[in-house]
């Protein structure tokens, strides 16, 4: 075979040729060089931050802006979707737990309980209701499938309660020990203690993403923001309020409010969580005291137990919308929404009697007669796949 050798001058030629195509048609051009394949210059790569994570163990939420997208009418768990309908309403004066049967109207039950009851609780798996016996020092279980009380646990100074979202803990909020108390949900044997510098620990919602939660301190006027996972106070600060008691606490829909309820200040306290930046307050009745959000998310009850009444706050307008006086007047304090979302029950604190509130109208249902001191109800079942604890919380 026989090879033709170009001339040394066409070969210098052919590669300069070759180095042209390579280096772009636009050497000329002072610009800078085009990227492969594209017709302009190639676009920087902007950073995007990552989303910080969760709590960690904790379900996902199933609508990221919407916290209460699993309470849902009548969307109730596996776990309680057999267990009869019933208001649970602790009586902290006489030491009972009235059972209502909420289609009725009538007490069907009186449970005996230990020494002041405050507040009815839903366990995290919600499996179980505890009865918080303040004075007693003891949590007394209920079966919510038979309405039967168990063995009382020993538990100290246990006002109210609560439940990590990824359900590791058990929270007692210990008012008078000053303590917030991490316990293990299901023995409730003490794992961490935390003690605070405020008096009067209550009352709390956690974030969306879980990683912390506000605590009301009402005998100081103060709140608290804790980190759940290190289980430590980050941070503290007083209310710009001469006199401030604040009571409920409640995480707005999107997560980026909590609402505290203040029986001096006579209205909620609003703040954004992240930056647990100085609230402001919106005035909604005399003795504002507890935050109920309705089944759509859209709207929030506020009893005003001060003048018996219940104001309703938009969340989309950011404005109160209606006010529902209660005919004869009233105590309205704690409670919860039927799991239909058509009825607000509420204890009448003062008035030892229970308001069930038409929450289309406003319209008082019934007025039901209980124990002394009725506190903090808890209608149940509810709809959710876990509780957070208080009257009930659901996620």
């Amino acid at each position: 075979m026989t090879t033709t050798r170009l001339p040394l001058k066409a070969t210098a030629l052919l590669a300069g040729l070759v180095l042209a195509a390579l280096t772009g048609c636009g050497a000329a051009d002072k610009g800078p060089a085009e990227a492969l394949g594209t017709k302009g210059p190639a676009a920087p790569v902007k950073a995007v931050p990552a989303a910080p994570p969760g709590l960690a163990g904790m379900p996902p939420l199933l609508d990221p802006n919407d916290v209460y997208a699993a309470d849902r009418p009548n969307k109730l768990s596996p776990v309680v979707k057999d267990f009869p309908s019933r208001v649970y309403v602790p009586n902290t004066s006489s030491n009972t737990v009235s059972v209502i049967d909420p289609v009725t109207y009538k007490v069907i039950d009186t449970i005996p309980v230990g020494i002041q009851p405050q507040h009815v609780v839903p366990s995290w798996d919600m499996k179980t209701l505890w009865v918080n016996n303040n004075r007693g020092h003891t949590l007394t279980p209920i079966n919510p499938a038979t309405g039967e009380a168990g063995k009382p646990v020993e538990v100290h100074d246990p006002y109210n309660l609560y439940f990590t979202p990824n359900g590791k803990y058990a929270v007692v909020m210990a008012s008078m020990d000053k303590e917030l108390v991490f316990r293990d949900p299901h023995t409730m044997d003490r794992v961490k203690t935390v003690p605070v510098t405020c008096f009067g620990v209550n009352h709390a919602d956690f974030s969306a993403d879980g990683r912390y939660f506000i605590v009301s301190c009402e005998f100081s006027g103060e709140l608290l923001k804790v980190d759940t996972e290190k289980m430590e106070v980050v941070g503290q600060q007083k209310l710009p309020f001469e006199g401030a008691m604040p009571q409920d606490v409640k995480v707005s829909p999107d997560g980026k409010t909590f609402y505290v309820a203040d029986m001096m200040a006579h209205g909620m306290w609003v703040l954004g969580g992240d930056k647990f930046e100085t609230p402001k307050l919106l005035p909604t009745g005399k003795g504002c005291h507890g935050l109920y959000v309705g089944r759509d998310s859209k709207e929030m009850y506020v009893s005003n137990r001060g003048e018996g009444s219940v104001s309703v706050f938009d969340f989309t307008q950011n404005k109160l919308t209606k006010k529902w006086e209660l005919p004869d007047g009233g105590s309205p304090d704690m409670g919860g929404v039927s799991a239909d979302g058509k009825v607000l029950w509420l204890s009448g604190r003062y008035n030892s009697e229970v308001y069930a509130i038409d929450t289309t109208t406003g319209k008082q249902l019934a007025r039901i007669p209980v124990g002394s001191g009725p506190h903090g109800l808890a209608v149940y079942p509810q709809p959710g796949r876990y509780s957070l604890g208080h009257t009930g919380i659901f996620r």
